[in-house]
């Protein structure tokens, strides 16, 4: 018994055909099916800075229709006419979270709305991956370097912006924190609060921040005659991003028998390890000793209490590294050492309270 032949209107359309039908749009299609011209569909498509002049719902309307119908610019061919990558490398400590993922956030914002594509490199604070990665990063034509927390002292052929690095290099931009406020803020709302006693906890030795940020505590306090004793001062040694860095220094010096009423440390990672090791030295936090952080990381808020800390504005600092390195781009000039300078703020929270003696709260007063 024959089968019965299918008509036309039975048939499935062959591979060759849906294959076809599913093909991306050319520039040219896209523009025809929005009834615009292609150099005009090109410079939103290709991010050109000229698109600014172009009303907002006509971008929207192309970036609607190259979604619908699948179109995606010419990499290489934008490429080739600019003589550039539109790639940026980005050098980093180490990807987790908190510091680091904080600013990459904000490098990655403006990177994305501007159209650039990014490496990341973990340099792990190792002096020879902070030597190796750049030529890496220039073998494959990065525009553009930023540097995180690394000791920095290489001059390039293309824009370098550091971030948290205090060597002055020439033909690199700095953004750093104005460490000298963030000693006052923290050392001022402790004494404020009654404290005398304070412990602070250092950096490690190969991190850029730590001097500097000693150098300014040890200036504020010994400006306001209230010097830290070298016996309330440990320094976190280990190369690890969780809070066992606070956990163990702070309970050495517990350990040891010197009395303090009130913490200020290095970050919000190693705060958090100290205020678990009080507590297992049968303390309470506030209550019988004060801890201030450093950073204000996502998390500080949410740690029980939430954590007293000084902010760094870090994806506003990751934003400005992004924004400086691509005007150096653009501008094709020769830029000469800038210094881009962040406040802090302190942020007050559940972990500083009044110092206790003898059982009894220190009257807090201002100014003291």
């Amino acid at each position: 018994m024959s089968r019965p032949s299918r008509g036309k209107a039975d048939r499935k359309p062959s591979a060759t055909k849906a294959v076809k039908a599913t093909r991306p749009a050319s520039l040219k299609q896209l523009a025809d099916y929005l009834g615009l011209a292609p150099a005009t569909v090109s410079l939103v498509m290709n991010r050109a800075p000229v698109a600014e002049t172009i009303a907002k719902e006509t971008k929207a309307r192309i970036h609607a229709a190259a979604q619908k119908l699948g179109y995606r610019p010419n990499f290489l061919a934008r490429s080739l006419r600019s003589g550039r990558s539109f790639t940026i490398g980005v050098m980093v400590p180490e990807v987790s979270a908190g510091y680091n993922t904080t600013v990459l956030g904000g490098i990655e914002d403006h990177l994305l709305q501007e159209g650039y594509f990014y490496f990341v490199a973990s340099h792990r604070f190792q002096p020879d991956l902070i030597e190796e990665y750049p030529d890496l990063f220039l073998y494959r034509s990065v525009d553009g370097l930023i540097v995180m927390n690394a000791s920095w002292h290489r001059e390039l052929p293309i824009p370098v912006v550091t971030i948290s690095c205090h060597d002055r290099v020439k033909g690199a931009t700095r953004i750093v924190l104005d460490h000298r406020r963030a000693a006052e803020l923290a050392l001022e709302h402790l004494w404020d609060l009654g404290h005398r006693d304070i412990a602070v906890i250092k950096g490690q030795q190969f991190t850029p921040d730590t001097e500097v940020r000693w150098e300014a505590i040890e200036e504020v306090s010994s400006e306001a005659r209230r010097e830290i004793s070298p016996d309330r001062v440990v320094q976190i040694e280990d190369n690890i991003p969780t809070p066992e860095l606070g956990y163990r220094v702070t309970k050495r010096l517990l350990n040891s028998g010197k009395k303090f009423t009130a913490m200020f440390a290095f970050n919000d990672i190693s705060a958090m390890g100290a205020i678990r090791a009080i507590h297992e030295h049968g303390m309470r936090v506030p209550h019988d000793i004060s801890v201030v952080g450093f950073d204000d990381i996502e998390s500080a808020a949410y740690q029980n209490p939430g954590l007293t800390t000084v902010r760094q504005p870090l994806r506003a600092m990751g934003k400005a590294a992004a924004q400086t390195v691509l005007r150096h781009i653009t501008a094709k000039e020769n830029h000469t050492n800038t210094e881009i300078v962040f406040e802090p703020e302190l942020i007050v929270r559940g972990t500083t309270a009044p110092a206790r003696v003898s059982g009894q709260s220190v009257p807090v007063a201002l100014n003291l």
